[in-house]
């Protein structure tokens, strides 16, 4: 049989896809962590993912027969799914496994066994040598604003710059005369991984177990390739020079420590370990997929029996006053907001769409260097909106002082404020407020500032547009208004609301913002949205496409800052006199809202009485915003775990508990799938990969999370590590996953299921997450009133189990764990 050639061409790649594809913090965005298996089936990928790399990618089955012990996983439903995957035969036996087996899994994984050969037989520990020097020298180089002095050559590619470090240098990098010479030559992974390896069947594993060894700056620097705009000031660098780096200070190590003399390592070590070990037993991972099908559907059950026992089955128009309509992100952190506000106006209406507002654009801050993309990642913007009439109005702090960085102004500075420093840092334990260092999602884009929406002929170097012509802003809206449903009967105001967030103390900032709008606030797109849809030459091109806006109705703005539970509106001088005074009322019931949602979220604060008014619960949580001892001023997406897709009147008789992401839509103006299958596109990969990232990083933390934020801090503005030197942390922190039940989402679209195949059919991508079962859809057929669940053979109706939803008015918020489905109006 012939040997196995080593292929740098085929290699390289085939490495990329299975890094993580973890952005920098600024354009932090939530993805499917396991992307490299999603074109299996999720239960398979689980099972091969875990060992190749030794992740543990199921909770422990203590913890899934405590949730079982605990009524989370209802009996049965657990009963159910082992008759339906193993027969009724094979009930009993397996539900005696479930209960009262007894196993050990093995998380060691076949990656790292390899070159794990050089400290078990060898005695090198070629980690504990390479890596802080490693991580310094890349991060060092990729720096976009930490240090106070500059990498030598950063400007050029990678490893120009650290050729031109090492000729730079009293005390060079390297020791080794050979090694030295090879930093000289044109990169050669073979020749070096010959010296090092010696078999070239071996040397793809030894690059996989290499660059797992630090999965974060391997994936970063994959990333960084691919995608050089992420950083703010580019650098050439490439996963190839990276990995050749390493390498030769393996080499550099390896000679130090045993001379030139020293064989590779397939000559030196006795037992090559095998490329695929035997994975766990199939039995194991069967019990953790039993299991977790049964938790996911205990809950999905209790939502779906909730949506199937509306009594509101004519779905008549709300009659009565219809004061305003309001426009929400999707964002599960709406679904809360939408409710209070219903209850406090129970005229208005209220839709989800996704945050970026039909948007496809870049946002540039006056006087600001770069762009910010400000719609959903796989969109390629063509458009920027520029920001004008900014305040250039600054907080002020001797800390950040030019002087501070010098050697006696810092030193100076430093005698002068640490007193005082200390006192403050104490001060503000018992009374935080603002400060220079917290970040602000109201900062985004100034208020009092102007967005040039009018398409005036410039275009940038890269041949992007600035602003949007009448035509094209009447097509965005047009997708916009009805791809929620509204054709006409629109009201006299209506709300866009997009969402964002402010912290202290959150380096992962961009993850609490719009996912839709790539991790930025969506005050952009909710104010040029608003600022379209009042033009009079645009609502004439709307009226030729069938949507009538009357000159009566206006369209305003405005931001929720999800951990404050405060909203801005935008441009308010604009709001015609007749319709000040609702408006003003409006706001009342917004703030209202406002405090009743903060008190449902405070459950969640240890650090807060409920026994407090709503005001003075509402003042805490704002204060939680402002603390910098405070991990978790907010949960995000804790417990997300649905997404539902259809008229606001089949859902919202449900208190779900902030658990669902809700995109408006009417089937019945979508007889052919065209607009379920732009929904499709957007709100899969992004909720999706919310969806599967809080999954991962609850189950395995530390291999695919982040760890405790704790002991986190920023390397070179672009990634956290653990303490000072350490490999970027990917995933989510502890503190934002450890409520998290992780159920993969489901997905309920009210529409016919056949409908349902052909939008998805549009869009393959989408497609994939359902067909291999990285997320659950169900069809609600709104005429049969029928469930159909989709698999990757196709769709089959389903009953769910009678659950008993209960009727409850008068929630209490006493309890800090989820609380269940239940039924909160006729």
């Amino acid at each position: 049989m012939p040997k196995e050639r080593f292929n740098e061409q085929e290699c390289l790649p085939r490495l990329c896809k299975f890094l993580p594809e973890q952005s920098p913090l600024k354009d932090f965005i939530h993805h499917n962590t396991l992307h490299a298996y999603q074109h299996l089936p999720f239960h398979r990928a689980m099972k091969e993912a875990s060992g190749r790399f030794g992740y543990q990618t199921y909770l422990g089955l203590p913890e899934y027969r405590a949730m079982l012990a605990k009524g989370k996983i209802r009996y049965p439903v657990l009963e159910r799914v082992v008759r339906e995957r193993k027969g009724p035969e094979s009930e009993p036996l397996w539900m005696d496994k479930l209960l009262h087996g007894e196993f050990t899994p093995d998380y060691s994984g076949t990656i790292g066994q390899l070159r794990n050969a050089w400290k078990d037989q060898v005695k090198v520990n070629l980690d504990k040598q390479v890596h802080p020097v490693l991580f310094r020298v890349v991060g060092a180089y990729l720096d976009q604003g930490v240090s106070i002095w500059k990498f030598p050559g950063r400007d050029m590619p990678f490893l120009d710059a650290v050729r031109t470090l090492e000729k730079q240098a009293h005390w060079g990098l390297f020791r080794s005369p050979r090694v030295k010479k090879f930093l000289q030559e044109p990169p050669d992974l073979s020749k070096i991984l010959t010296l090092l390896v010696g078999e070239d069947s071996w040397f793809e594993t030894y690059l996989f177990d290499m660059a797992f060894a630090h999965p974060g700056w391997s994936g970063m620097i994959a990333t960084l390739e691919k995608k050089p705009g992420h950083l703010m000031s580019p650098r050439q660098v490439s996963l190839r020079d990276f990995l050749y780096f390493e390498l030769l200070l393996e080499l550099d190590q390896l000679d130090r420590k045993l001379g030139e003399g020293w064989l590779p390592l397939a000559r030196q070590i006795q037992d090559i370990p095998p490329k695929h070990k035997h994975q766990q037993t199939s039995e194991y991972f069967e019990l953790c997929t039993l299991f977790q099908i049964a938790l996911e559907w205990s809950y999905f059950d209790a939502v779906l029996e909730g949506i199937r026992t509306n009594r509101n089955e004519k779905e008549e128009e709300k009659e009565g006053n219809k004061p305003f309509q309001a426009l929400f992100c999707i964002d599960d952190r709406e679904c809360s907001l939408r409710r209070y506000i219903e209850l406090r106006e129970p005229g208005c209406r209220t839709y989800g769409t996704a945050g970026h507002f039909n948007l496809d654009m870049y946002f540039q801050p006056e006087g600001a260097r770069f762009l910010s993309k400000v719609c959903p990642v796989p969109v390629n913007p063509g458009h920027i909106v520029e920001e004008t009439g900014r305040i250039r109005k600054h907080d002020r702090d001797l800390h950040f002082h030019p002087h501070s960085h010098g050697a006696f102004g810092g030193w100076v500075l430093s005698q002068l404020l640490g007193v005082w420093s200390a006192i403050r840092l104490s001060l503000s334990i018992f009374r935080p407020g603002p400060t220079p260092a917290m970040v602000s999602s109201v900062r985004h884009m100034a208020p009092e500032g102007k967005l040039a929406l009018s398409y005036n002929g410039k275009q940038s170097r890269e041949g992007l547009r600035y602003g949007y012509t009448h035509e094209e802003m009447a097509e965005r809206m047009h997708g916009l208004l009805l791809g929620v449903g509204i054709r006409n009967d629109l009201d006299p105001l209506v709300y866009l609301i997009g969402h964002g967030a402010s912290s202290v103390n959150n380096t992962h900032y961009a993850g609490y913002d719009c996912g839709a709008c790539s991790g930025r606030p969506g005050s952009v797109n909710s104010r040029a949205a608003a600022l379209m849809l009042n033009m009079p030459e645009v609502r004439h091109l709307l009226a030729k496409r069938g949507i009538f806006i009357p000159e009566t109705t206006w369209f305003i703005a405005g931001l929720h800052d999800t951990t404050r539970d405060e909203i801005l509106f935008y441009d308010e001088s604009e709001i015609p006199g007749p319709l000040l005074s609702a408006h003003e009322q409006i706001k009342r019931s917004f703030t209202d809202a406002l405090s009743d949602n903060a008190r449902e979220r405070a459950r969640r604060f240890s650090s807060i009485d409920l026994s407090w008014s709503r005001q003075k619960i509402h003042k805490a949580v704002i204060k939680r915003s402002m603390s910098l001892f405070e991990p978790r001023p907010e949960w995000n997406h804790a417990n997300n775990a649905l997404c539902l897709i259809g008229k606001r009147e089949r859902f919202e008789h449900l208190f779900l508990d902030r658990r669902a992401f809700m995109h408006s839509y009417d089937a019945g103006m979508d007889t052919d799938g065209k607009l379920l299958a732009n929904i499709l596109e957007t709100v899969i990969p992004v909720c999706g990969g919310i969806n599967l990232e809080y999954y991962f990083s609850r189950v395995d933390n530390n291999r695919l999370g982040a760890g405790s934020k704790l002991s986190h801090n920023v390397a070179g503005l672009i990634g956290v590590v653990n303490g000072i030197d350490g490999d970027l942390r990917t995933g989510l922190p502890m503190q934002m996953v450890n409520i998290h039940d992780p159920l993969r989402m489901l997905f309920v679209v009210e529409q016919k299921p056949d409908v349902v195949v052909r939008a998805m059919e549009q869009k393959p991508a989408a497609r994939e997450w359902v067909w291999k079962g990285w997320v659950h859809l169900v069809a609600f057929d709104p005429e049969s009133k029928v469930f159909f669940r989709f698999e990757e053979t196709g769709y089959v109706s389903y009953s769910p189990s009678e659950t008993g939803i209960e009727k409850n008015t008068d929630i209490r918020f006493e309890q800090d764990d989820s609380l269940p489905v239940y039924q909160i109006r006729e």
